[in-house]
Formats: structure tokens, C-alpha cells, sequence
């Protein structure tokens, strides 16, 4: 089934409310912009005020309709890219502008206004809880990455993370400059195809990359730039 599919169901209030509340998990599965696990808590973060979406089907229709939003914001930012990249290719120019990629990679919510700071920092927080799950890789899996290396740039990236839910999203410029230098230093060390140390780092980067989002919306309150004037067109 589709994402329509779903967003009936979760609408259809003869249909018992945990199956409306699965069907909206099976919605989320289709659209997750920032990864399923902190796109639900997003969406229950901007449930408010009562974010049980198991018991409130009040919530669980405010919890679509935000997700139904964004759906229709990033199907118009791929619209306008598919029309500039047809008159793109007809002038010459085969290959897109980073700026325009840069849309299509990595976490993102997608909207018509700035994203929702308490839904971004229930999302770091499910994955930052995630991320400290994650086990040290020994000096097995690489002999040339020292595991104290390792160990440096888990504890700097779960110092970022946990500075950023302590300032409750309110991250200032030097917080950001220090993620960033950790995210490079994390991004270096992965190989091109498969390496085993992978399996490790790039859970880390994956949680980095949504850090990295939701401290770049904290320091300049949006995302640039999700081409702000495209109109956003309903779905059929």
C-alpha cells in the first residue's frame, strides 16, 4: 500500500485507533525526511499538547497533517528541480549545482515555514540515546585507526549532542564549528566500498548529519535554502 493508503486510514474514525496509529507508522516508512525513528518523534514532539499518539486520535490527525505537509513541500522542491534540470540540460550544463544536491542528501525537514525546534530536539534525542548504544569497534576491524582515535571522536560527537539537548537547541556558532570539525575528522576515516570499521562509523555519521541539520536550523533559524518561493502543490 501507499502513502495515500495510509493517510486515509489514519483519517477513517471507523477503524480502531491503534490500527489508525500503525497506518500512520506505515506513513511515516514511505516519508521519513529525517530517518523513521526521529521522524516519528518529530511528529509526536509536534503533536502537542498531547503527544500520546497510541490514545488521542486528536494528536494522531495533528501528527499527519504536519507530515503530509512536508511531503508536499519536498514533492514541490522535486518538481522544481526536475523542470530547472530539463532547461539545465537543454543549455548544456549536465551537471546540477551542489546547492541543488545538497536538497536531495541527508536529513531534512522540509517545509513551508522553519522547522519545529522542540520536534528537532525530540529527534537528536531519540537518536542521540541511539548513538550511545553503539559499541567501540577494536583495533581488529582497521590496525592503521588507533581505537583511542575512535574513542576521541565518539566522546566529541556525544559531547555535541549533548550539549545541543542541554541548550535545548539554542546552539551558538562555536558549538557548530566544533561539530563540524568532528564530523570531518569522523568522515575521514571511512574507506571507499566496504571496510568493517563501517559498520561502526557510519551509524555515527548518519546521527552527525542530523545533529549537523538540526544545529544549523538552531544557528540560523532555517535551513539554506530549500528553495523558499517554489510553490507548494497539493497532492492528487
Amino acid at each position: 500500500m501507499g502513502f495515500g493508503t495510509h493517510t486515509r486510514r489514519v483519517r477513517d474514525e471507523r477503524v480502531p485507533l491503534i490500527r489508525r496509529h500503525r497506518a500512520l507508522r506505515c506513513a511515516v516508512g514511505h516519508y521519513c525526511p529525517l530517518g523513521f525513528h526521529a521522524t516519528w518523534a518529530y511528529l509526536a514532539a509536534t503533536a502537542c499538547p498531547a503527544p500520546d499518539l497510541r490514545r488521542d486520535p486528536e494528536a494522531l490527525l495533528r501528527a499527519l497533517a504536519t507530515l503530509e505537509e512536508s511531503r508536499a513541500v519536498r514533492l514541490a522542491e522535486a518538481a522544481d528541480f526536475a523542470v530547472r534540470r530539463h532547461a539545465e540540460k537543454a543549455a548544456g550544463r549536465r551537471t546540477p549545482r551542489a546547492s541543488d544536491t545538497a536538497l536531495l542528501r541527508g536529513p531534512r525537514w522540509p517545509s513551508a515555514t522553519a522547522p519545529s525546534r522542540p520536534g528537532l530536539i525530540a529527534a537528536v534525542a531519540d537518536r542521540y540515546s541511539a548513538f550511545r548504544q553503539v559499541p567501540y569497534p577494536d583495533d581488529t576491524y582497521h590496525r592503521d585507526i588507533p581505537v583511542r582515535q575512535l574513542a576521541g571522536l565518539h566522546a566529541r560527537l556525544d559531547a555535541s549532542g549533548s550539549s545541543y539537548l542541554r541548550a535545548l537547541g539554542h546552539v551558538g556558532h562555536a558549538a557548530a564549528a566544533e561539530l563540524a570539525a568532528t564530523v570531518h575528522d569522523i568522515r575521514s576515516l571511512t574507506r571507499p566500498g566496504y571496510a568493517p570499521v563501517h559498520a561502526y562509523l557510519l551509524p555515527w555519521l548518519r546521527f552527525a548529519d542530523l545533529l549537523t541539520y538540526a544545529t544549523e536550523v538552531a544557528t540560523v533559524g532555517h535551513w539554506p535554502n530549500a528553495r523558499e518561493t517554489a510553490p507548494v502543490r497539493q497532492l492528487p
